[in-house]
């Protein structure tokens, strides 16, 4: 039976109400794909909000920020919905900034990484053999309806690597939590690929034994396991020590 932390009061999570909430554009291309809100992360440090917000575009919003924005007068009960309004530009530059990145395709799943583990909560220099960053570098990680994984400095919003090798939908990502920038991927085509952003996005190997669609994979705390679930009731887990 599922359980929650000890430090979580189980009896709050009955009196949680809504703070805020973003709104979809309307569509600024020409094309079949309308608003699927898919996916959503966050940043191991708390930095930024990754929000797939339909129309093949994800938003990157400053948390800090957002919140800042969502925060409720107790005093106003029924005005429960805020919506997010863009980063006015006079604001503090040293904060993260706000970025919307096109990503080519519908995007279905998210991920960030950085080369610290997630426990210490703040990012550092990252070391890759090609691409050499500056510090405080976070990564996000796209999933495409094309098979892609697109590999973005979420500070600048640009694009770092572009990660071909499925041959369906990207339904999830996720990176272990231990700061080794080793990135899992899982896929419609049935595998999920495991791969290695400090070798330059290089593919390690591929997991095969789902019989139908992987929808979704994640680490265990200390990135020894990993467990991904797929169509017809399939779970695998697999050994990364």
């Amino acid at each position: 039976m599922a359980s929650f932390p000890e430090f979580v009061n189980e009896a709050d999570i009955a009196t949680s109400h809504l703070i805020g909430e973003l709104s979809t554009p309307a569509s600024p291309f020409i094309q079949k794909s309308g608003r699927e809100t898919w996916t959503v992360a966050f940043a191991p440090d708390g930095s930024y909000l990754a929000w797939s917000q339909g129309h093949r575009v994800v938003r990157l919003i400053p948390w800090c920020r957002c919140l800042k924005r969502f925060l409720l007068d107790d005093n106003e009960k029924n005005k429960t919905n805020k919506v997010l309004l863009r980063q006015n530009s006079s604001e503090n530059q040293k904060t993260p900034g706000e970025h919307t990145i096109d990503c080519g395709d519908i995007v279905w799943g998210l991920a960030f990484g950085s080369s610290v583990p997630e426990k210490q909560s703040r990012c550092v220099n990252i070391g890759w053999h090609r691409f050499k960053f500056g510090e405080d570098q976070l990564l996000l990680a796209t999933g495409l309806g094309n098979g892609r994984i697109k590999i973005w400095d979420a500070y600048t919003g640009k694009l770092l690597l572009n990660l071909m090798d499925h041959t369906e939908v990207v339904r999830d990502l996720t990176f272990a939590p231990d700061g080794s920038l080793i990135l899992v991927s899982a896929s419609r085509d049935k595998t999920l690929r495991v791969w290695d952003l400090k070798d330059d996005g290089n593919m390690m190997k591929v997991l095969k034994g789902h019989p139908n669609w992987v929808y979704c994979c994640a680490f265990s705390p200390d990135s020894s396991v990993l467990c991904s679930v797929g169509a017809g009731k399939a779970v695998a887990a697999a050994g990364f020590v």
